[in-house]
Formats: C-alpha cells, structure tokens, sequence
C-alpha cells in the first residue's frame, strides 16, 4: 500500500516533480482552498501500466464505505510486458491507501459499474480489445460480469453481446436503463475504425439484445449517458466522427441530435462528459476540441454554446464535470500534457479560473476520472493514467490525487439527483450524495423519498448504507412534482442531514408496441395494460396484428419468472400471484410478449402492496 503526505509546491511523484496550485477566492461553499496530495498505489503488488487508452470507475465495489476505482488496463493487459490482467479492483482503505485484485485473462479498454441484475451487488461491465481468453470469462468484446459483492469474484452474464458486427477493439462503456424497464442497459463504442456504437438491452436473465448501432468512420474511446433533454429518456454522448450526441426513444433506439454543435474532427470531439451545469435538470455537454475546453447547453432542438470563461484552445485531451468547491454548482476540468486545469461554474453557463496541479511533462492522456471522495472530506478526488517519458522508455503512468481539506465538521449533501429531473416510473436511477466525515469511527448513510415537497412525509428508500457515495434505485409509482430526496449521515452519535431539490416523477405510456418478427412494416402488435400500477389484479389485452403462438411472463426485479400464460383473443387476468399461487410482493414486474422463442415486446407494471 502506498500513502502521501500532503503538499503544495512543490511535490514529488516518483521522480517526478508535480507543481500544485490551491483554488482560492470562492465566494460560496464551505471550501475556500483546495489542497492536493499524491495518493498513487505503489508497492510490488502493483502492476506496471503499458501504453494505449484504458478506462476507469469510482465505485464503492465491496460496498464497505470506502470508494474503490475499477479498470481492465491498458495495452499491456493481459501480462503483455505488465502484470495488468482482467477486471482489476484498486480497493481503497478510506484513507488514501490501496490494495488490488485482478481476476480474468483479457483487457484493454473501458469499463461500467452498476447493479445489471438487481440483487444489491455491484456488477461490471467492459468493452476490450484483448478478448484472449479461452473461456466464457473475457472471450467477447462486450462483456457483463455478475460481482458477488468483494470485488474479486465475477461470474459472466453476456449471452448475446458483441453478436452484431463487433470485429475489433470495443471500448467506452456505460450503463442506463434505456427502456425504464427497471434494469441496467449497455452501450459500447469502439476505437478506431469501423464498429461504431453499439447498444445492448438487458433481458434480465443474462441475455442481451441490440437494440441500436451507429457503425462506420473513425472513433476514440469515450462514452457516456445522461438525459440531455429532460425527457427522461438516457441519451448518449460520444467521441466520434459520426455524431456526439444521440437521443435515445425510450424504447432503444437513438437519434444523430449534433445541430449546434461544431461538426466532430475524424476521431470525434474528445474527452466527452456529461452533467447539469445550469440546474434545468438537464445534461450539458462538455469536451475538449484544439486543445481547449467547451460545454454546451441543449436548448429545445439544438445546442448553444455556454463557453465563456474557457480557453478554446491548449493541450487539453480529456474533460470532466464535477463539483470541486462543494458549492452546489458543476464545475469543469480537464486534462492533457500533464495539466490538470478546473474552472469554477456559477450555475449559469460562466466559468472562472479555479486552480488545478501539474503533474509533469505527459505525451498522452489514456484516461480521467473525477468525482470519488477517497477519504470521506466531502470533496472529489482524480485518477487519471497519462503516457510519460520519451522514446523507447515511455509509458503510462497511474496517478491517484486526492484533495485533502479536513473538514471541521461533518456535512452531507445530495449530488444526484441536482434539481428539476424527470425520471420515470420503474425506471432505474443512481443516487448520489458526499458526506464530510469526521475521525474514523463507522458510518451510515440513510435515503428517503417525499413526493410531497421537502418537508415529507418520508419513506424510506435505503438505511444503514455503508457511505460509498452511490445507491442504484428504481422510481416508485407515484406521480409527482415535488420529490425529494433527503439524506441522513450518522457517525459517532452526531446525525446531519440535506434535502435535495425538487424533481419530477412521470408515468409512461402503458401500451407496448413492436413489430412481429418476419413481418411488414404494418404488421405491429400492441400490449396494453389495462391500468398500471395496481393492487389486486392486473389485466392485459393484444391489439394490432396478433403473433403466433403469443405468450406473457411476468418477470420480478431479480429476472426471474413469476407467472406466465397465453394470450387469446380475450383481455387476461392476473391476480398477482406467481406459478404456487403465493402473492407476488409489491415491486416492478416486466411483462414479456413471447412468439415462439422470440420475445416480442415488453411493459412494466407497477405492483402496490
């Protein structure tokens, strides 16, 4: 384990200098200076790193309170001049030190956290280049692997992705439930030429469907979602030379959505990020392009540029959005040739100079990462890997920076949701919140939910959570637009508490509608519920043009079968029970329409208990 001391200018990484600057003359938050040290892991333990891009997550993996960080390498894994190899777990100790575990014979490329099946662990998943392995574990492109909750056992749950045209070197990932149906959706894209973006819906028992693809031309590797127009529908934005951004349908589909923006050079706009910097409860975009920092707002049909303040041009390769000071509003940073700049936002689209360290002279920039609190002072930290050195000794190199302000004390505040978001009813949400700790005595984190504006009444949505930043939640079925969420830290007998803002719940269309396989462009059928959510029964009819062999299963929130029957010409009943007769409990089912061994299309229903 490895563990620095704090310092300003100047400081020492290796043997490497590292110029640090403090953020100074902020006018809100409870930070008026931003102090950073050298958290890097070194020791034997840990694998050298190569060349080439990677990606990296902050996560709380094992779920002890603690943020870990998530890759699977650069281009040396698996064991090609590195020790690097499979899903690779740097587990923090809350303090600034590490320990690791790499598991799998595969790498290179970027990686997704998040709860793909429901059962309260953490899951991951990866596109790569360097699909060796002779086993199930890293033998595709596009990758899920089930965790069981430590960080160093996972179990493949892939059937069906990277099947659709994926021939080489996938890499940026991300999860979103694209189709609000309560589960963790993928999307991938490549790098390189030719493969494109791919998007995969989970079906909730370890199959995958592509739903979308945008292939051709040139990309790098970077990708994320995030609900750009505040329909509740995740979007994506992408480093790629045919469109950065797309707009998703809610059913899996996208849209090219790039009026506005400048058209992308033949590797796309690089170092795309996602986040509410203006508190519309919408994401802007943000990336690097000549070298310098741009963010944009999307206003009704196009994008506006909400620059002022940021160089437009430099040597930055990468961008991230983030709130550095804790003052409420996002702020921007980037990263190339070893500068690591922020600009402080105003909530407004403005930017002003806040500070940032250099950390030596970098030819490259293969990954940043910012937003996970290390050591529990309530504000975000950065890892980032840069390629160092010179010909033929160059390399990159991994460094962990975290900002070391020792609060005065203890805080806590909602990150996600900001303010004036939509999400759906059953959809799948992350919630986010930092908390400034004070000691090193256990502590616990407590979510609750008013849908009746900020002063409750509250219902519990997650207690007595180990404080690793993050709770993966699916929206209860309540109409509203005055939910809260409020959170409660508790240590050493002291309890405080922050109510975020105010955000919208909003029910979907209860009619599914898809094309029968082998069919016409006319040839569509209709599942429609009638009524949703309910309580003792629920009733589904067919319209359109009717499949064959049609057949509904209900599905619960772990992707299990719970009930299933055929369908006639007659409205069907279920009266929520499953195949033994017991009641269901309360919770979001998905309701499948199968022809065959085809399933055709799907809806969620809401059961109330």
């Amino acid at each position: 384990m490895a563990r620095g001391s704090l310092f300003r200018l100047p400081c020492t990484i290796g043997s490497t200098v590292i110029a640090f600057t403090t953020i100074s003359g902020l006018t809100a938050g409870p930070v008026c200076a931003l102090e950073y040290v050298d958290s890097s892991p070194t020791g034997a333990e840990f694998p050298q790193w190569d060349g080439g891009d990677t990606g990296l997550r902050f996560a709380d993996v094992d779920a002890d309170g603690h943020v870990d960080f998530v890759s699977i390498g650069d281009h040396g894994s698996p064991y090609i001049n590195t020790t690097q190899h499979g899903i690779m777990v740097y587990f923090g100790d809350g303090q600034g030190s590490w320990s690791i575990h790499m598991e799998g014979n595969f790498g290179y490329g970027g990686i997704a956290v998040g709860d793909v099946d429901n059962d309260g662990l953490l899951d991951v998943g990866y596109g790569m280049h360097h699909d060796y392995s002779g086993t199930d574990f890293g033998d595709q492109l596009i990758e899920v692997a089930l965790g069981d909750g430590t960080g160093t056992s996972w179990t493949p749950w892939d059937d069906g992705l990277a099947t659709n045209g994926e021939t080489y070197g996938m890499f940026a990932t991300d999860f979103a439930d694209i189709d609000a149906d309560g589960d963790l959706d993928v999307a991938s894209n490549s790098f390189g030429a030719g493969n494109g973006i791919h998007v995969y819906r989970n079906e909730g028992d370890g199959s995958w469907t592509q739903t979308w693809a945008m292939t051709g031309g040139n990309a790098d590797a970077r990708l994320c979602f995030g609900d750009v127009n505040g329909d509740g529908h995740p979007d994506i934005a992408a480093t790629y030379q045919n469109g950065t951004v797309f707009l998703g349908d809610g059913e899996g589909g996208f849209a090219p959505a790039d009026s506005g923006l400048p058209s992308p050079p033949i590797l796309g706009h690089a170092g795309v990020a996602l986040g509410d910097v203006d508190g519309d409860g919408a994401a802007d975009l943000a990336f690097c392009r000549n070298g310098g920092v741009r963010v944009y707002g999307w206003w009704s049909d196009h994008w506006v540029s909400i620059s002022t303040g940021l160089p437009a041009s430099g040597s930055y390769d990468l961008a991230a959005l983030a709130d550095m000071n804790a003052d409420g509003d996002l702020d921007v940073a980037a990263l190339g040739d070893g500068l690591f700049s922020v600009w402080l936002g105003d909530g407004t689209g403005a930017w002003a100079p806040g500070g940032g360290f250099d950390s030596g002279s970098a030819s490259g920039t293969a990954a940043l990462e910012v937003g996970g609190d290390i050591d529990h002072n309530g504000l975000p930290d950065v890892v980032f890997v840069q390629n160092e050195g010179s010909w033929p000794t160059y390399q990159n190199h991994l460094h962990v920076i975290r900002e070391t302000t020792v609060p005065t004390q203890r805080s806590v505040a909602m990150s996600f949701p900001r303010g004036q978001e939509r999400f759906l009813v059953g959809s799948v949400q992350t919630l986010r919140w930092t908390a400034a700790q004070i000691g090193t005595q256990p502590a616990s984190i407590d979510l609750d939910l008013s849908v009746d504006g900020p002063g409750g009444p509250w219902t519990p949505v997650a207690h007595d959570l180990a404080d690793g930043g993050h709770h993966q939640w699916i929206v209860p079925a309540i109409a509203t637009d005055q939910a809260h969420v409020r959170v409660t830290l508790r240590q050493a007998g002291q309890r405080v508490v922050d109510v975020g803002a105010a955000f919208h719940i909003r029910g979907q269309d209860p009619t599914a509608v898809a094309r029968i396989p082998g069919g016409t462009e006319s040839d569509v059928v209709r599942l429609r519920l009638l009524g949703n959510p309910v309580r003792d029964r629920a009733r589904f009819r067919l319209d359109g043009t009717r499949p064959l062999d049609p057949r509904l299963t209900a599905y619960d929130i772990r992707g299990r079968p719970v009930w299933t029957v055929p369908l006639g010409p007659s409205p069907v009943t279920w009266n929520l029970t499953d195949h033994e007769g017991s009641p269901v409990p309360g919770g979001v089912y998905l309701m499948v329409l199968s022809a065959g061994d085809r399933k055709v299309a799907r809806q969620r229903l809401i059961v109330l208990r």
